[in-house]
């Protein structure tokens, strides 16, 4: 398994847009092979940053069978124009 691990920057004052949009898109994303569980998380402290971390079982199912998609393509449709700079996506493996 591994960690998709994201922090998402909102253009303020579109959070709950934001937040209704990715109600959308997690359809989008719980269903594709691999996809085995997320969280978004809202910061306390900067409200229009998130956290979002994806399990997926393998490196590939995110970065070749998700993004590779075209259902990735309704994703990034969806929620690509709320984020201001452009994230970045790391990926972690779990130790302990």
């Amino acid at each position: 398994m591994i960690v998709e691990h994201v922090v998402l920057p909102v253009i303020p004052g579109r959070e709950e847009e934001f937040e209704a949009d990715f109600a959308r898109a997690r359809l989008i994303i719980s269903a594709m092979p691999g996809f085995n569980g997320l969280t978004l998380s809202r910061q306390l402290e900067q409200p229009n940053l998130y956290l979002l971390l994806v399990e997926w079982a393998t490196l590939e199912d995110h970065t070749v069978g998700f993004r590779k998609s075209a259902e990735y393509q309704d994703w990034r449709a969806i929620l690509h124009p709320y984020y201001d700079p452009f994230p970045e996506v790391t990926h972690f493996e779990p130790v302990a």
